[in-house]
């Protein structure tokens, strides 16, 4: 982030002596100060979900923006830039108007307790109302229910992306406690497009969804995807759609585009079918399956890839293992480094048995980064200590011809990367 922005996170980190806390009082009463923008918003999306709802936005974004709708778009965390988490009607904010923004913001907060995040979220609320757009796709922070983004009016429609165990300290400990906490952004009479779940999750959010009258548009139900030779089908009442794949690799990215398909025909915005494809294809998400071919991309031999993956979580690993099993043609290197806070075992429980090799890593300016000690010992000693990802590609062994990298575990590490990549 530039200087000033820096500067101004650091005053308002110190107003509250936690990062995140899932309560809405201090916001309401900052939008108040602010006349409320988060009441006039153009047509919102709503985003849920732990793994997958970065990429919904994603494609939602570029479905609109291919129709020719200009997009708000809120996302978090930020990778590289602080203004990758503002993008008003259809452009990144500039530093200038973000610091004048979070100035005036911080002004108006007067030194009252609050979380950066929420300050972050009245600026973007702030932004938005004062830009005409035509859809607004807000990314649920943490959660659902107590999340900062979850004062908006009744959105035009929500969506919740696949479920997983993350921030048990502050969501719950079961997958049901979190899907509780996650079906919170449900409205009473506003579709909400449910992707492939848990069975324990998807009766929470059927349950929920019933109890306060939201209209379920549920992946396997209401909607289907089913892939193909050359690009998929999504199916649901309104007609069924033969479709390229999505520019965002990885079988698990058929049911983000499909949420977001059902998302979108549920809110009644004018996307006509030929944008969803266009959208699908044009859809850029860093850090998700992202092949790298910059700075560190050249350390590796010409026949080599690298990549990159901000997935963290069981869930991710899950996915991110499917996903390797179809790149047995080559030996597959895994340079992992994780956040403190995450249960680093599971994460790479499904991964291992993919890894030719593993490489433990903890870059300098990665937020809250588990040791890499630590991660050795979540991979039950089989990671070798990188213990940076510069060292871990020097010291990966070039035998048995080419071979892919991938670099995963945390999207704080993500964001160091691609700095380094250039």
């Amino acid at each position: 982030m530039s200087a000033p922005v820096e500067d101004i996170v650091g005053r308002l980190t110190g107003l509250h002596p936690r990062l995140i806390d899932l309560s809405l009082d201090r916001l309401i009463g900052l939008l108040a100060k602010l006349g409320h923008p988060e009441q006039n918003l153009p047509p919102v999306i709503h985003v849920a979900g732990t793994n997958g709802k970065g990429s919904v936005c994603a494609f939602l974004r570029a479905m609109g923006e291919a129709a020719g709708l200009r997009a708000h778009v809120y996302t978090s965390p930020h990778l590289v830039r602080f203004n990758e988490r503002i993008r008003v009607a259809g452009t990144l904010v500039d530093d200038a108007t973000l610091v004048t923004a979070l100035e005036h913001v911080e002004a108006l907060n007067a030194g009252a307790p609050i979380t950066v995040f929420e300050v972050i979220t009245a600026v973007a609320f702030h932004l938005f109302a004062a830009t005409p757009a035509d859809i607004c796709v807000l990314e649920v922070g943490l959660g659902g229910r107590g999340d900062a983004t979850n004062v908006i009016s009744p959105p035009a429609a929500c969506a919740i992306a696949s479920i997983s165990l993350d921030h048990r300290e502050l969501l719950g400990d079961t997958l049901e406690a979190i899907a509780a906490e996650k079906a919170g952004i449900m409205k009473r009479g506003v579709p909400v497009a449910i992707g492939a779940q848990p069975p324990v999750a998807r009766d929470v959010l059927l349950g929920e969804a019933a109890r306060v009258g939201a209209v379920v548009r549920l992946h396997d139900r209401d909607w289907s995807v089913e892939p193909g030779a050359a690009g998929f089908r999504y199916s649901d009442a309104a007609g069924t759609l033969d479709l390229p794949l999505p520019a965002l690799p990885g079988a698990h990215q058929l049911d983000n585009a499909g949420i977001a398909i059902a998302a979108l025909r549920a809110s009644g915005l004018p996307v006509p079918d030929t944008a969803v494809g266009v959208g699908l294809v044009t859809a850029e998400w860093p850090a998700r399956l992202q092949r790298l071919r910059g700075r560190l991309a050249q350390m590796l031999p010409p026949e080599w890839e690298l990549w990159l993956d901000g997935g963290h979580n069981p869930g991710a690993g899950v996915a991110l293992a499917e996903h390797l099993a179809g790149w047995s043609g080559r030996p597959v290197h895994l340079v992992v480094g994780t956040n403190r806070a995450k249960d680093s075992a599971e994460f790479l429980r499904p991964l291992l048995p993919r890894a030719t090799s593993v490489w433990a890593v903890a870059e300098a300016g990665q937020h809250a980064a588990l040791p890499v000690a630590a991660i050795i010992a979540a991979s039950g000693g089989r990671a070798r200590p990188g213990p940076t990802v510069v060292e871990a590609l020097r010291s990966m062994p070039r035998v048995n011809g080419p071979a892919r990298v991938l670099i995963c575990g945390s999207l704080y590490l993500a964001g160091e990367v691609l700095k380094q990549d250039g």
